[in-house]
């Protein structure tokens, strides 16, 4: 039976403790999840509010104006 689980690594000797698993052949690790991505979107909803496209104009003049 295959079972996937997540676990937060908080500290480096657990991760030698997972990787020695992995050489036994009792677990697998992969560095990246699906569910991650998937949920990214969800993450940084509403981070940036919605702004007037002339605000953001004079912002990226402003920025401009100062690399000149």
């Amino acid at each position: 039976m295959l079972q996937t689980i997540t676990i937060d690594v908080i500290n480096d000797k657990a991760l030698d403790l997972l990787r020695d698993l992995e050489h036994l052949n009792l677990i697998r690790l992969r560095e990246d999840t699906p569910s991650k991505t998937k949920n990214t979107r969800r993450n940084y909803k509403g981070a940036m509010t919605q702004q007037p496209v002339s605000e953001i104009e004079s912002q990226i003049r402003e920025l401009r104006d100062e690399w000149s």
